[in-house]
């Protein structure tokens, strides 16, 4: 199967199976949904729809999240890992937030970037959930299948973005990066499938005999 024919049945396929994929973490607008992204580095989404319930208790705004000691936020956020980094970069950024942006979450990807725990992954998953803007956000899950499916050379997340970027529709990245984590999770786990099992490998790639050894990002 050619490159541009995997493309075209990947798609498909994503599309019957999901739709409208919903944005797997719990938010009520721009501000909230990037605590939670934050949140979900090295983390599983579940996790972290367990945690900011009660952190949105406290503040689900940067004006009131300011007046939250840090030492609150970590004893909250401690179950998402890395919580005494994320602690003081929630506090930080949302005191950024202020100063520099009105107490409003920027619709610019580069100025997103400059907050504090927020990298490229981040930002992108906030231009594309919270704004709408076209955004590949590429996690090591995503990294992990386009290298399964024979969409990228597997170098790094910077890579296999370009990569994907280069090979699907602009209008469909938005909603195709969550699919391609929904399907990760339920057919193409890093355990559940080696490059042999589920049904998007095995119709690109029917006569692989070997396990695919994929590069970690």
């Amino acid at each position: 199967m050619l490159k541009k024919q995997r493309v075209d049945f990947i798609l498909n396929r994503l599309n019957e199976l999901y739709p409208a994929p919903p944005i797997p973490l719990a938010h009520k607008d721009p501000y909230t949904l990037l605590i939670a992204v934050l949140l979900s580095a090295q983390c599983t989404d579940e996790r972290v729809n367990q945690v900011t319930p009660a952190l949105f208790n406290a503040a689900d705004n940067p004006f009131d999240m300011c007046t939250v000691p840090v030492d609150t936020i970590y004893n909250i956020i401690r179950p998402c890992g890395l919580a005494p980094q994320k602690s003081k970069a929630i506090s930080t950024l949302s005191q950024i937030l202020i100063d520099q942006h009105q107490g409003i979450v920027p619709e610019d990807i580069a100025a997103l970037e400059q907050l504090p725990g927020v990298g490229h992954k981040t930002a992108s998953v906030v231009m594309s959930q919270a704004f709408g803007q076209p955004a590949f956000p590429v996690d090591t899950h995503i990294h992990r299948l386009a290298q399964r499916w024979g969409l990228t050379n597997g170098k790094n997340v910077v890579q296999t973005e370009k990569d994907l970027k280069r090979l699907f529709p602009k209008d469909c990245w938005n909603a195709l990066h969550l699919q391609i984590i929904y399907y990760g999770r339920e057919f193409c786990s890093a355990r559940g499938c080696d490059g042999r099992v589920c049904d998007i490998c095995t119709t690109c790639y029917p006569n692989r005999k070997k396990p695919l050894k994929t590069k970690k990002a």
